[in-house]
């Protein structure tokens, strides 16, 4: 890249008797060394004027027939531009107004077109010039740089526009100035070069004498996040001049880029929060004139500044977005997800949006979008089959383009919340082979929760499980966070007790018993205690006292039984506390909305594996979901709904 170092160029005026036939000097010195270059000196005579229309606009003139001979990157090199300043814009040279000239701008797909129409031009003003290089931006940057760095850093047009602007800085508007900044810094100018020192003090001073809109102070905040990043001292001045502008007057882009500059500028909680509060109350007041972009963008400033009290706007916000979800690129909608999460927020037709959505546009969605709509399901508990069926077709035909942590966002859900697609047998067996290929590149963590999601489906990781159960992973387990809390020996015990019950052909090493949990920790299904009590009193009444049930029994293999009952051979109820003459035993799951996909009547994994379990140990198992007896009014419907339940055979007992 050619940085260019060193330049003067003079503006005059033509109010000014100074401009009448005046000599305009550009002079340059740009140092370069490569390899054994010899010193050059180049001199190029052209025509320049500079004319404008009143004392506020200043205008850039070129003659037609000038030419700038520059030579790139030559050391003690000058420049000289001679040019006759009597004639202007409305006589001898060709003006063509702002709105025609970008129209034509903006159809221009090359930098070579660009130049080749601002050389066609002999009037322009600064803000004219500096949307050509946004213009000129636009074509030619991208994430990695420039396209054709010499094409258009050492174009003579460029160059002769960047000399201008850098000493003439002074007299540009402010729009000038601070978009030409923007478009150079996209143009990856060198920021130490005396070009950009220039542009940014001038701004600065600008600053200091509260001469910007808030317009200005937006893009000179956005530069300064480009150059410096958030730990500019000058980023917090433009804050404080914002508080001082009329809020209520903004326009939608004015507002994001204000949330964009707090957010990266707040660093407690407590920093603007009166000004955030004055912002969140006017931002209420225009969503639904938000676009996708800025919907997203305010969103995620919302999450990354803490504004958990701003509950209006995040609702107003949320609502918005389910009319928007086609609209969004892959970026923008992971914003809006990780708001939902972050704000608690569910809304029923963003669901019903996304399974619209997702199914449609599957193989075009990018990896991380993939996986964060799942993540968002699984937090949300949200059994989508649309969805889920989609991501798993989407995992079969490609999986090569996800990452591991993306694989486990994506497979997990299925195990979680305890749903087999159509094409299980497939993405079962896409997984096994990226597990084969890629299973070093897995986190340990990551790894655990992957494969614990499995078994919740009935879908047994044998292969895998002799790592697993190795010395060497568990040390890894344990030398990360979180180490080996109750959650992750959880799983790990679960793994062992499946493969134990479930997979008797397994002949591979055991969890060590250091490593296993003395009872499953599940607070996602957690006992619902109001629903627990109504049981409790319904199984008192039927079974008229107490000393016949147990409640929260915990068992040998880990689990806690939610109500046991036991009976002996003949089928009478035996006293809880009696441990001999048992032959059989009933586990009562009373399983309260948390242990259920939301809106659904399907059970969490981690339930339906406990069911699943508590049968091959012996015990029957009888479901009492919160949904079968939220209905039921009192104490007696209660006993009469557990006698049939509990004893479907029997008739003898009465309530």
């Amino acid at each position: 890249m050619a940085l260019i170092s060193r330049k003067s160029f003079q503006f005059y005026s033509s109010s000014t008797p100074a401009s009448r036939s005046i000599l305009m000097t550009l002079s340059k010195r740009l140092s370069f060394f490569s390899g054994q270059q010899k010193p050059q000196n180049c001199n190029s005579v052209a025509m320049r004027m500079l004319c404008f229309r009143d004392k506020s606009q200043h205008m850039f003139c070129r003659k037609n027939h000038v030419q700038l001979r520059i030579q790139s990157l030559s050391v003690n090199e000058t420049v000289n531009l001679c040019g006759d300043t009597g004639s202007s814009p409305e006589s001898n040279n060709r003006w063509m107004d702002e709105q025609p000239f970008f129209r034509k701008l903006n159809s221009l797909c090359t930098s070579k077109d660009i130049f080749d129409f601002l050389s066609s031009l002999e009037v322009m003003s600064d803000t004219m010039a500096s949307g050509a290089l946004q213009r000129l931006s636009e074509v030619e940057a991208d994430d990695n740089g420039l396209k054709n760095p010499e094409g258009v850093l050492e174009n003579e047009v460029f160059r002769a526009l960047c000399f201008q602007l850098e000493f003439e800085s002074s007299k540009l508007s402010n729009t000038g100035l601070l978009n030409a900044l923007q478009a150079l810094i996209k143009l990856r100018i060198d920021p130490q070069s005396t070009l950009m020192a220039s542009l940014l003090s001038e701004g600065e001073e600008r600053l200091a004498k509260g001469q910007l809109t808030i317009k200005n102070l937006c893009a000179l905040g956005e530069s300064l996040i480009e150059l410096e990043g958030p730990s500019c001292a000058m980023l917090e001045q433009i804050v404080n001049h914002m508080q001082d502008k009329d809020i209520e007057k903004w326009s939608p882009r004015e507002m994001v880029m204000v949330y964009k500059m707090l957010q990266v500028t707040v660093r407690e909680r407590e920093t603007y929060q009166d000004f955030l509060n004055r912002l969140n109350s006017v931002t209420l007041t225009i969503v639904s004139q938000l676009s996708p972009k800025f919907t997203s963008i305010i969103l995620n400033s919302l999450v990354v500044l803490h504004q958990t009290r701003a509950v209006p706007l995040v609702t107003a916000l949320c609502k918005h977005s389910v009319k928007l979800i086609p609209y969004f690129t892959g970026d923008e909608l992971v914003n809006v997800l990780e708001a939902f999460l972050y704000f608690g927020h569910r809304e029923q037709t963003f669901t019903e949006a996304l399974e619209t959505h997702v199914p449609n546009s599957i193989f075009t969605m990018l990896p991380q979008t993939v996986s964060k709509v799942m993540q968002y399901c699984c937090r949300k508990m949200i059994l989508s089959k649309p969805i889920f069926d989609a991501v798993a077709e989407s995992f079969i035909s490609d999986a090569d383009r996800f990452t591991t942590d993306q694989i486990a966002e994506c497979i997990i859900p299925f195990g979680t919340l305890n749903y087999l697609p159509p094409s299980a047998s497939s993405l079962f067996g896409k997984l096994e082979t990226v597990l084969h290929t890629r299973f070093t590149h897995f986190q340990p963590h990551t790894l655990l929760n992957l494969l614990h999601s499995c078994v919740l489906i009935q879908r047994y990781p044998v292969n895998f499980l002799p790592k697993i159960f190795s010395p060497y992973f568990l040390q890894k387990l344990q030398a990360q966070p979180p180490g080996l809390d109750r959650i992750v020996t959880s799983q790990l015990t679960r793994l062992f007790l499946t493969v134990t019950l479930e997979c008797p052909f397994y002949e591979g090493p055991k969890l060590p018993p250091k490593y296993q949990a003395k009872a499953f920790f599940t607070p996602c299904s957690s006992l619902d205690v109001h629903l627990m009590k109504r049981v409790k009193a319904g199984l008192l009444y039927l079974l008229k006292k107490r000393i016949y049930f147990a409640s929260e029994v915990s068992t040998p293999y880990f689990y806690t039984v939610d109500i046991e009952i036991k009976l002996d051979e003949e089928g009478f109820v035996l006293p809880a506390a009696q441990c001999e003459e048992v032959h059989r035993r009933i586990a009562l799951c009373v399983d309260g909305q948390n242990r259920f996909c939301i809106n659904s009547h399907s059970l969490l994994g981690e339930e339906a594996i406990k069911q699943r379990h508590l049968q091959l140990l012996g015990y029957e198992v009888v479901q009492i979901p919160f949904f079968e007896i939220e209905s039921l009014q009192n104490c007696r419907k209660m006993a009469e709904y557990l006698h049939k339940k509990i004893f479907p055979h029997t008739y003898g007992l009465s309530c």
